[in-house]
This record gives structure tokens, sequence and C-alpha cells, in this order.
């Protein structure tokens, strides 16, 4: 699978989705702020850590995924659910990064704020690469595996029949 960048998306999204984005992100902004003032701004920052468009992106995903298979004549209700069953993944390994920034932007932000930035930046970039190509390489070698207990267990159902 090959990352890119595509602009024709952008014409694809109608105009209430955006503003489904805007508002569920601001809702969940706010609670986070709510939070913070609350609990502290320990425990704010951590729900504003998660990312605040994923509320909104994870209905948007299902339903432009079950619309393109509908308009094929197909039933895109399960291929909804897997494309934001995707995008949910992609959010929890990308979470990983976000530790990183905050760790290593604490550890360093006595030294230099903007030092202490561009260490976090590259620690986040290392680790949320390193953790997509980990669960990359991870889930071709349990594809291999699968397959070849399958391979193995075709031969034995041969050998006893």
């Amino acid at each position: 699978m090959l990352v890119k960048l595509s602009s024709s998306v952008l014409k694809q999204t109608r105009w209430y989705e955006y503003a489904v984005r805007f508002v569920l992100g601001g809702f969940a902004t706010v609670l986070a702020g709510l939070l913070g003032s609350h609990f502290g701004v320990s425990v704010g920052g951590l729900f504003l850590a998660l990312p605040a468009i994923f509320c909104a992106s994870a209905t948007l995903v299902e339903s432009h995924e079950r619309r393109t298979k509908e308009k094929a004549g197909l039933s895109g209700r399960r291929r909804g659910q897997e494309a934001a069953a995707l995008d949910a993944a992609g959010a929890a390994w990308g979470s990983i990064g976000l530790v990183a920034f905050a760790a290593v932007f604490h550890l360093t932000v006595a030294a230099s704020v903007a030092g202490a930035f561009i260490a976090a930046l590259t620690a986040w970039a290392v680790v949320a690469v390193s953790a997509w190509w980990l669960r990359r390489k991870l889930r071709i070698v349990s594809h291999h595996a699968r397959q070849s207990r399958r391979r193995s267990s075709a031969k034995n159902l041969r050998f006893f029949s």
C-alpha cells in the first residue's frame, strides 16, 4: 500500500460532513478543556491528545465506503465497517507517536523550548513510522503463517481421507 495525498477527495466530501467534523472536533476540544479545568491540566492534556477529529472521521469514512459500494450495486455495510475499523486501528497506532512526543518534550523542554519541539517532532515521526512499519510487517508474517497452517491442514486432510 502506497501512502499518497489526493486533493480529489476534497471534491467528494459534502459540505455538511465538514460541519460534522468541525462540531465534533470542537466538542472534543471543549470537553478536554472542561476536564482540564476540573481535574488539572495533566488530565485535560491526555484527553486533548485524543485526535479530536476521530469521532467524526470514523463515521464519515464508514459512510463514504458504504456509498461507494452502493453505487456499484453492492451492499457496502461491511466494507464501511471495515474501513472505519482500519481508521480506528491507525489512530491507535498513531497514539504511540503522541506518547513519544509527550515524553521527549517533557524531558527536554527545560533546556530549550524550540529544541524540545524539534526533538519531540522527530521522536513522533520516528516512532509513528516505525509503529506503522512494524504493524505492516507483523500483518504480513501473520498472513503467511495462516496460509502455511491452511496448507498443512489441507495436506493432513488429504492424508487421512
